[in-house]
């Protein structure tokens, strides 16, 4: 859950902020894109006019502005003539006088740009101006401010220059549009192949005298426009590692009573019924804490009542059936009848097998109630320690008890205190009782997988029927066999409870060998975590 409100988090912060820095990434690349054709067109528009003077100072005044725009700038300047043929010496004559943008310039008097990408631009922006003959304008200079007024041609020139930088401000290209104004001519755009624009063209009275274009290379815009993304992309990717930072703080914080909540669920899920969760956190998680605390209180007042009922129960029928034993031990002691002397053996043995059955019925009680909580044991170590009890009790029908299997000493499980001790007694005791003389009861103890250990126990009896098998876990079921005359029919039902208990597994299946195998299968825990040795007592057993 943590995992998700950090990626919501994050995935919020990175929708917001794409929102607010693309759209001005963007705006400052067409900004940038719009400042540098607005300046490059300025330049060729001036020196358009230069070219259209046509007089020798121009022309000189024109190279020497060329040149100063080659060294200061990434741009170079080409020029055309009318005819497209020959240059104005000393200016240079471009490589490709005769492609489309320098047709378009000479024979229609438009004005375009070229990017020569339609994806942001390519390697350089070309530009290409018209220019007229300043001969043939009549209001041209007039309109820009009256510099002709002086009768001078050096000063018309000089005025028509201060006119053409002034024009070309708004960026339209002063050059294409003036002279269309002096003869009544039309100002048009269309867009041009290839990136390019077509931003002018000029009246049909205009004489073209010639062409100037500008190739302006693009590199250094492409580092601006690299600084431009990677500056707002680092600063997005800092952004993003900070809300991710902060978004974990939060998520912890917000997630800490429901950790509080799964804390004590998962102890009370092991048997801890003292476990209670703190009332923190926001409303909803405090109102649940509070109803998970009343519920884990009123059921430990409820088990701590039935462990008092099973202890009180425990003293009072134990204490009349064991009277009731030595009464009847004591009639047939003093009876010589025969036949009253079998009455008497057989209340006995009544009273013997309701004793076992209260005795069952107790530790079931027991088992249900769960107070224990699982614990680390060596599996190995208590198994041969229980070994150890039942042997003389199997050496005395020949009974041979071997333990085998590949699991060693390190091998530890999870199961409450006295609860695999119990288990290993009802299972050991039905196998004794069903096995023949001389035969053989094997123990096996294996590592059934990386979390799970087996505890399998053979022996040599009749063994169960499929369906027998199915029934075998109900409580007061009783065999056929050897135990269905003598036991309490809980046993197995107790056996069950107890490893269920402790999160293990218990199944039943025919030996190879004939009989019947129990296989009981339990958690296991690493190596780190804290093991108890377990403790000798004398054999216990449900019946």
């Amino acid at each position: 859950m943590i995992r998700r409100l950090i990626v919501s988090y994050v995935a919020l912060v990175g929708v917001a902020l794409a929102a607010f820095t693309v759209p001005v990434a963007f705006t400052l690349t067409s900004q940038l894109r719009g400042d540098t054709e607005e300046s490059v067109l300025r330049e060729a528009t001036t020196m358009a006019l230069l070219l259209g003077d046509g007089d020798a100072p121009a022309r000189e005044a024109l190279a020497r502005m060329a040149g100063a725009y080659a060294d200061e700038t990434p741009g170079t300047v080409e020029v055309a003539t009318a005819d497209g043929r020959s240059a104005m010496p000393p200016l240079p004559l471009t490589a490709r006088p005769h492609d489309a943008a320098f047709g378009d310039a000479l024979e229609r008097g438009r004005t375009t740009v070229d990017w020569g990408s339609r994806f942001v631009w390519g390697p350089e922006l070309v530009i290409t101006v018209p220019a007229y003959a300043r001969g043939e304008v009549t209001g041209g200079a007039e309109g820009d401010g009256g510099a002709a007024e002086s009768g001078d041609r050096d000063g018309d020139r000089e005025g028509g220059t201060g006119a053409a930088a002034g024009g070309t401000t708004g960026g339209t290209g002063a050059a294409a549009g003036a002279p269309g104004e002096a003869v009544g001519g039309t100002v048009e755009a269309d867009d041009a192949d290839d990136g390019g624009q077509a931003v002018g063209s000029a009246g049909p009275a205009d004489r073209i005298v010639g062409a100037v274009r500008v190739r302006y290379a693009t590199a250094d815009l492409t580092d601006r426009l690299w600084r431009i993304w990677g500056f707002r992309a680092i600063l997005a990717v800092g952004v993003l590692a900070v809300a991710a930072g902060l978004g974990a703080i939060v998520a912890r914080l917000l997630t800490k009573p429901l950790r509080q909540l799964n804390d004590m669920a998962s102890r009370f899920g092991d048997g801890d019924l003292t476990a209670r969760s703190p009332v923190t956190g926001p409303q909803e998680t405090r109102t649940l804490a509070r109803t998970l605390n009343q519920g884990a209180e009123r059921l430990d007042t409820l088990v701590a009542s039935q462990r008092i009922f099973v202890a009180d129960a425990s003293h009072q029928l134990r204490t009349p059936l064991t009277a009731l034993r030595l009464s009847l031990d004591n009639i047939a002691d003093g009876v010589d009848d025969e036949f009253v002397r079998e009455d008497v053996e057989q209340a006995t043995a009544e009273v013997v097998r309701m004793s076992r059955l209260v005795s069952g019925l107790l530790v079931l009680a027991r088992a249900e109630a769960k107070v224990s909580a699982p614990e680390p044991l060596a599996l190995r170590e208590l198994v041969e320690e229980r070994l150890k009890v039942w042997r003389p009790a199997a050496d005395e029908r020949g009974v041979t008890i071997v333990l085998t299997g590949d699991a060693d000493d390190r091998a530890r499980v999870l199961a409450g205190a006295g609860n695999l001790d119990q288990v290993l007694d009802n299972v050991l005791s039905n196998a004794l009782e069903v096995s023949p003389d001389r035969g053989t009861i094997t123990v096996r103890v294996e590592t059934g997988g990386p979390e799970e250990a087996v505890l399998e126990v053979l022996d040599q009896g009749p063994g169960m029927s499929a369906a027998e098998q199915a029934r075998a876990f109900d409580r007061f079921w009783r065999g056929q066999g050897l135990t269905g005359r003598s036991g309490s029919g809980l046993g197995l039902a107790i056996v069950k409870q107890l490893v269920t208990d402790d999160g293990g597994t218990v199944t039943l299946r025919d030996a190879s060998g004939g009989g019947l195998c129990v296989r009981i299968g339990l958690r296991t825990v690493g190596d780190g975590t804290r093991w108890i040795s377990p403790r000798p007592g004398a054999p216990r057993s449900g019946g």
